[in-house]
């Protein structure tokens, strides 16, 4: 497993997606990207994903350089849709393929990362880690939710030559183990990957070892996510939202929740994965620091062999 590349993320240094979703719940400074591609070079990684948009330079020739400077490779990017709502589907494409435009401009092979627009919907949110499947879409939305992904997937491939993986989120429409199966049997699987996380599967039910081992045909992305055993216990009993959770630190340093790294590592090594491992833990302000945090998870790997 050595030879897999180990790569960090802005979200980990608090710099999150869901804008004003959350109604402040995480809100606080963020560092800039400078000062976060060079602590996460500092760290041991060796790559990055982009941030939201406008975190990092939005134009090739910067970026570049910016990347260049740190000694980083760019990896993917996050991209949110509502992909529940088929007259979010247009914009979705749009802000997809401009997104993967930037990244081709750095790497061909980098991935944009498609999800739900989490958070996003209140039901959803409220009772994130503890979906049923009442909760869930009808035939008629997982026919729109399906098409939506597929069409984000194709334009990005035929306007970029970029892949397109989708990540699967708490506090979105697809969280179970349920709802990501019922995903990958609606989609293309040469058209739609997986972005594996091990952290957002474990919280919404799932043995991330087994779920690894049931979508190995379709991960060509992994997230490392550790989840808290005892925040997560803490939220299912006290009924807290998802963003409580994430602000109580459900998401935890590597090494400190109860994912089963060496399995999954074992389950990579077993499906040949070659590619990269982004790890990422929501730091927000008044949890540590970033850098210290991402130091002792990137030691944890370094034991495990990695």
């Amino acid at each position: 497993m050595t030879t897999l590349r180990v790569a960090n993320a802005p979200c980990s240094w608090g710099v999150l997606e869901f804008d004003d979703a959350d109604g402040g719940l995480l809100a606080g400074p963020s560092p800039d990207c400078d000062q976060v591609l060079r602590e996460i070079r500092s760290a041991g990684f060796v790559g990055t994903e982009l941030g939201d948009w406008g975190f990092m330079p939005t134009e090739p020739g910067p970026l570049r350089d910016l990347l260049q400077q740190h000694q980083l490779a760019m990896l993917a990017a996050f991209v949110p849709v509502a992909l529940k709502d088929a007259a979010a589907h247009r914009a979705g494409v749009d802000e997809a393929v401009r997104t993967a435009r930037l990244l081709a401009s750095v790497n061909s092979e980098a991935f944009i990362v498609l999800a739900d627009d989490n958070g996003t919907v209140e039901e959803r949110t409220r009772l994130a880690g503890r979906i049923g499947s009442e909760q869930g879409l009808d035939a008629r939305e997982w026919a729109l939710f399906a098409q939506g992904a597929e069409s984000v997937a194709r334009a990005v491939l035929d306007e970029t030559g970029l892949r397109t993986v989708f990540h699967f989120h708490c506090a979105g429409y697809v969280e179970t183990p349920a709802e990501l199966r019922e995903l990958m049997a609606r989609t293309d699987p040469g058209l739609l990957g997986l972005c594996f996380d091990t952290g957002h599967y474990a919280y919404g039910g799932g043995d991330p070892v087994a779920g690894l081992r049931e979508h190995a045909d379709r991960v060509w992305h992994v997230h490392f996510k550790d989840r808290h055993p005892k925040v997560a216990s803490q939220a299912q009993q006290s009924g807290w939202d998802y963003f409580q959770a994430v602000g109580s630190g459900v998401f935890c340093e590597l090494g400190e929740g109860d994912v089963d790294f060496p399995g999954v590592l074992a389950e990579l090594e077993a499906m040949n994965y070659d590619g990269w491992i982004v790890v990422e833990q929501d730091v927000l302000p008044g949890m540590g620091s970033p850098l210290e945090s991402a130091v002792r998870s990137r030691r944890y790997l370094q034991e495990l062999g990695l």
